[in-house]
């Protein structure tokens, strides 16, 4: 094969030649909060459900629960890890790959402490403003070390908008929960900043940058995490009948759903991973945001509509972890997913051109 059938072979698109994105052990585990954080997305649900449908406290509980017990003894693993080898987390944040995960450990935090603020309002304010600041501060350095050329443009997949996108909308929701409402605004514009200035950059890279690695291509969903995260965070700071920001976020989110349901092709094409965890937290968001859509509008039957996502959302997400706790007694079938999701970062890396040589 000569020099330029390689090239064509490797990249579905022209782009500058890059280099691979670096394959460090360990980078997994950033992704495997995608597990807390879809637990709480769902307990969401069942917390509108709580109020507006009547629905019982314990499915809510069990959920926050369930992501507080996984959380803590992931950010436990990933904190004694990070003893043992100094600069871990510096550089997983330089990952091109798996960096916008590590926002998922602060992001958790203010889902769980945002919740249980209900109980313990002091400590569970004190709390969440920490973790609002830590990811900040995260999204800060995740933003910095992208604009002064630490990424390359293939390697961009849409779990970036995860981390400044999606989070500020749960930062600004947590703010509201706590009281601190002109926070809460404050924070609400620097997710639509983030998200017109990185979603550009995005939907770029994927519409001119070629086809995304399968082990990546969960990643899609966060276009759906962005506008559900928005339309919760502006509801919940403007109580009341809606206006005409909200009636134009829930627009954005209608397109969102079925630009999802469009790809639902694609996805059943995929094999499954631990990755199909990053699919239940945009579910469990728009679970939310539907309820309390419905309950706001009130049109005829919006009851059986309301039970009715739910449990689509609540059936997905235990059949993922059903199909993850299969997986994890297998044996046979863990080490072939493992492979899976190491080689993401080697695909990823493969997906640019080689300079063809004469």
């Amino acid at each position: 094969m000569t020099h330029s059938a390689t090239a064509v072979a490797l990249a579905p698109a022209t782009q500058e030649a890059v280099q691979p994105p670096n394959a460090k052990p360990g980078m997994h585990e950033l992704s495997r909060f995608g597990v807390p954080l879809g637990l709480a997305g769902l307990g969401g649900g069942w917390s509108s459900a709580r109020s507006y449908l009547g629905a019982p406290v314990w499915p809510e509980e069990i959920l926050y629960g369930a992501a507080a017990a996984v959380w803590l003894v992931l950010t436990a693993m990933y904190v004694f890890r990070g003893l043992r080898r100094k600069g871990t987390f510096r550089s997983d944040l330089k990952h091109e790959v798996a960096g916008p995960f590590a926002s998922f450990i602060p992001l958790v935090g203010i889902l769980l402490s945002s919740h249980y603020s209900q109980y313990l309002p002091t400590w569970g304010a004190w709390l969440c403003g920490v973790f609002i600041a830590a990811l900040a501060i995260v999204a800060a350095q995740l933003f910095a070390h992208w604009v002064t050329g630490g990424v390359s443009m293939q390697s961009i997949h849409p779990g970036y908008l995860l981390p400044v996108v999606a989070g500020s909308f749960v930062a600004s929701i947590g703010l509201s929960i706590i009281h601190a409402h002109d926070a809460a605004i404050a924070t609400f514009g620097a997710g639509m900043f983030f998200w017109l200035l990185v979603g550009t950059v995005v939907t770029v890279r994927l519409m001119t940058g070629g086809e995304l690695a399968p082990a990546a291509k969960p990643g899609l969903s966060a276009y759906l995490a962005a506008p559900a995260t928005a339309n919760i965070a502006w509801m919940v700071s403007h109580p009341g009948p809606m206006g005409a920001v909200q009636l134009g976020l829930t627009g954005v989110l209608a397109i969102m759903t079925l630009l999802q349901v469009t790809l639902l092709a694609e996805y059943r094409k995929l094999p499954f991973t631990s990755g199909f965890w990053v699919f239940t937290f945009p579910a469990g968001a728009t679970t939310n945001y539907s309820i309390r859509w419905l309950a706001a509008t009130n049109p005829p039957g919006w009851e059986i509509y309301s039970w009715s996502i739910l449990g689509l959302a609540t059936a997905f997400t235990l059949a993922i972890a059903t199909r993850t706790a299969t997986t994890a007694m297998r044996p046979d079938m863990a080490r072939r997913i493992g492979r899976r999701e190491k080689a993401t970062d080697h695909d990823e890396g493969r997906r640019v051109q080689i300079p063809a040589r004469n």
